[in-house]
């Protein structure tokens, strides 16, 4: 922490030492170390030209031998953020001891920017289902675990029950020992076909009976696996 409050206090030395030598009359009074960048909040003095400061973008980002340098206005101060050398992973466990008391069946899904958590509350009349795009090996799994695992560590089991369908048997294999989770992983299609059968029975018996919980999540991984046509027998000349 020393050393990264050393390093901070000479990046402010060098954005001050910008200003000045542009002749700039601001100080940068304080900032906040986010996961991917710094934020320094930089206080112009009265007169200054706002847009003199948001134009030495580029000479901050040379000065302090980044790859660029973010100047925008915020309120009554101006904001510089600069990129950090080597972002910080957000962990799970210490980012969920440290947020208050959560509504129900609600999942955390990291930090924004500004290092604020980022929650989806699943109830919201704007979430029905949930998709995670992206390439191979950019963290959909890692993503859906994430969600899985905070919402077992915020709610009892008598509030969010899941349901786990995996193909591979790897993705969400952790998670198949949760209390939270209602039966076997389905790691065939035959299994997933049952288990959404199954679900299919369970609405129709809880809009019978007016009953809406235990909230149920339905997991699904490698949902390309489940839905690819299985391929034809080779025709023999």
């Amino acid at each position: 922490m020393a050393y990264r409050r050393r390093t901070l206090e000479m990046q402010a030395d060098t954005i001050e030492a910008v200003f000045a030598r542009h002749k700039v009359q601001a100080q940068v009074r304080g900032g906040a170390v986010m996961p991917r960048f710094v934020r320094f909040h930089v206080v112009a003095e009265l007169g200054a030209k706002v847009a003199r400061v948001t134009a030495l973008a580029d000479e901050i980002a040379l000065a302090l031998n980044k790859r660029e340098a973010r100047v925008y206005r915020e309120g009554g101060e101006i904001q510089i953020e600069v990129p950090r050398t080597q972002s910080e992973p957000v962990r799970l466990l210490p980012l969920c001891q440290r947020l208050p008391p959560m509504p129900p069946v609600t999942a955390v899904l990291g930090v924004e920017q500004n290092g604020t958590p980022l929650l989806l509350r699943l109830p919201a009349p704007d979430v029905a289902h949930i998709l995670i795009a992206g390439t191979t090996g950019s963290g959909k799994t890692a993503l859906a675990r994430t969600l899985l695992a905070s919402l077992a560590m915020h709610n009892r089991q008598g509030q969010v029950q899941i349901v786990l369908i995996d193909p591979k048997g790897r993705g969400f294999g952790p998670l198949a020992g949760l209390p939270h989770t209602l039966g076997a992983m389905a790691t065939t299609v035959e299994a997933a076909v049952d288990r959404l059968r199954w679900l299919v029975n369970e609405m129709e018996r809880r809009d019978r009976m007016n009953e809406s919980r235990p909230a149920i999540v339905v997991a699904v991984d490698e949902l390309a696996d489940l839905s690819r046509p299985e391929e034809a027998p080779s025709k023999r000349c």
